[in-house]
């Protein structure tokens, strides 16, 4: 693959910077001056908008910054990328992360994009989802590399998360569809989609959802408009936190959701999404798992994704509440008065969401 030594960032059309590497493999961000006079910082935390060169810490992203992790494929992805760039006598090894960025280019999550653009993958109107999950499942159990990997490839872009999933046009929307992993049950596909209906049930925000063919969980892709592609960064990538381990609790993720948005209501709904996979025991809910959006120059708490029950770290929730992996009713309730929350409204909302669950 060619060398890469700059790579420019986009916001949809916007130029927004450039990113280099230092001398010991650091990304180097910068954002252009144009931006700076009409845009918006892409992660306020770690990059504020302003004329600075900023340097990664190696860890948690080998040298990178979240906002920019977050483009990156991971599980899966990362399997179907690898095994692609081998099949072209590509050592995915050697890849820098400017190279990998640029594979990415204009097809990753949100509304990043990246230049050079040497990205393959776009949706297109599904072959057949029984083929494309009966070839994710071989690729999973062998080192199969024959045809159906560059369709993968092309139907897969750099989605996030371990189980495979594929992006697809279907009645003019774009949705990601997800399929069975190694170690999954047989109808992980309608057991997501019951959570999902579930959790609107319970008044979450949540993206249309399907179950296609009656068992390949299908959710809209909520970072993709009719005016065009919305910023979207994850927890993990405004905190750089890392979501592989245990790294944050709710208090602090609250705490983050009130400052970002600056607006209460966004932080109740990210409260009752916490007392929500509690109820269920979605315990994987890792940094990366919660998200905000960029709409009209306001952060708004993304509509929730991944949600069903789950064992998460050794067997706890992964992100602690009060500092508790098995959390109480009570441990909610803390929480909530330690970000300001009403705690009658929070107990209002911890008795809603268990009656709901309880009765369906």
């Amino acid at each position: 693959m060619n060398e890469v030594k700059v790579i420019e960032v986009f916001l949809n059309t916007l130029k927004v910077g450039r990113i280099a590497l230092t001398s010991d493999a650091l990304c180097a961000f910068e954002y252009d001056s144009s931006y700076l006079d009409t845009g918006k910082s892409i992660s306020p935390l770690i990059l504020p908008l302003r004329k600075e060169v900023f340097i990664a810490k190696r860890n948690p992203f080998n040298g990178g910054f979240g906002v920019f992790d977050d483009s990156l494929p991971d599980g899966w992805g990362n399997l179907i990328l690898d095994r692609y760039l081998k099949s072209k006598n590509i050592n995915p090894d050697k890849l820098t992360l400017l190279q990998r960025l640029t594979l990415v280019g204009s097809c990753g999550r949100g509304a990043l994009e990246y230049r050079p653009d040497y990205s393959k993958s776009t949706p297109g109107d599904v072959l057949s989802l029984e083929f494309l999950a009966a070839e994710t499942e071989k690729i999973l159990k062998t080192k199969y590399t024959g045809t159906s990997l560059e369709t993968l490839y092309n139907y897969g872009g750099s989605p996030g998360g371990a189980r495979p999933k594929v992006f697809v046009n279907m009645d003019d929307k774009e949705w990601l569809v997800k399929f069975k992993a190694v170690g999954d049950p047989p109808d992980i596909g309608r057991i997501e989609y019951q959570h999902s209906l579930l959790a609107k049930k319970c008044g979450i925000k949540m993206p249309e959802t399907r179950l296609f063919e009656g068992r390949y969980f299908g959710v809209e892709r909520y970072d993709r408009t009719p005016q065009g592609k919305i910023h979207t960064i994850s927890a993990a990538g405004l905190l750089n936190a890392n979501y592989r381990e245990p790294s944050l609790d709710y208090e602090s993720l609250l705490k983050l959701c009130h400052i970002l948005t600056k607006n209460m209501e966004e932080v109740y709904a990210l409260f009752r999404l916490m007392v929500f996979n509690v109820a269920i025991k979605n315990r994987d809910d890792h940094a990366k798992n919660f998200s905000f959006q960029l709409i009209n120059n306001e952060w708004k708490l993304s509509p929730a994704y991944d949600l069903l029950p789950s064992s998460g770290f050794n067997g706890f929730h992964t992100t602690t509440i009060n500092n508790h992996g098995e959390p109480t009713e009570n441990d909610m309730i803390i929480v909530a008065e330690k970000v300001g929350l009403s705690k009658t409204k929070a107990i209002q909302i911890i008795q809603e969401v268990n009656e709901i669950i309880k009765f369906g």
